[in-house]
């Protein structure tokens, strides 16, 4: 009966022992999660506070049950390595392809690292995960500013300028995007009595844009100069 017992009491400090470290990996990886989407959610990113924080602990929930499952540490290894395609499907669908410009990369490659401190938090390295998240947070926000600093971030800009003739508007754009080197993108012709109206979008540097936005407003060739929409890239 003393040996019954034993056994059975042994018995529930091992299921004790494996379910803490267990619950202690997921809460582990859903708080690393949960703090590099809080920044993003902060900054108004497609991805934020639940998406990170789901495929953190994702991933954490994925490499526990692939050692608890698996027979033998070759398919302990086989389950938790179809992690990485899983991610890297969710970050191509983050990113946007549209008139020859990209954006969400960066969005897909915070995706793809947390989903390696999801990893490393269900494998028990709590050290490798910390370090990797306080990294990200710091390549997020610190490099971020850095680069809106010197902007060496480029900007997709669309305009709308309207005129009596297309021809001499269209003359008078490419002769100062010439000017500048550079080149619009997206260019769609509207007419709307009395006038005609170009909408065209230019992807370069915040300085570059104030600059074209400034000889663009200078010219008497527009009746009218208007900026529709810009949008910062990743």
């Amino acid at each position: 009966m003393d040996t019954l017992y034993q056994s059975v009491h042994s018995l529930g400090n091992e299921l004790s022992g494996i379910l803490s470290s267990t619950l202690a990996r997921l809460v582990v990886a859903a708080i690393l999660g949960g703090i590099i989407g809080l920044e993003r959610q902060l900054r108004h990113k497609p991805a934020g506070l639940r998406t990170n924080m789901f495929i953190c602990f994702g991933s954490a929930m994925f490499t526990v049950l692939s050692r608890q499952l698996a027979g033998t540490e070759a398919d302990s290894a086989r389950i938790a390595a179809q992690i990485i395609p899983g991610i890297g499907f969710i970050g191509a669908g983050s990113i946007l392809h549209s008139r020859g410009s990209v954006t969400g990369l960066t969005t897909a490659a915070t995706l793809f690292v947390v989903a390696s401190v999801g990893m490393a938090a269900g494998g028990g390295l709590y050290l490798t995960a910390c370090f990797a998240t306080a990294i990200i947070l710091v390549a997020l926000a610190l490099l971020g500013r850095l680069e809106r600093t010197f902007a060496l971030r480029t900007i997709l800009t669309t305009y709308e300028v309207s005129g009596h003739n297309v021809d001499s508007m269209l003359r008078e754009v490419n002769r100062i995007l010439d000017e500048q080197k550079l080149t619009m993108q997206s260019v769609h012709l509207a007419s709307s009595d009395p006038d005609f109206r170009i909408v065209f979008a230019l992807d370069c540097e915040r300085e570059e844009q104030s600059v074209f936005s400034l000889r663009l407003h200078e010219s008497n060739v527009f009746a009218s100069v208007n900026t529709l929409g810009t949008t910062e890239r990743e």
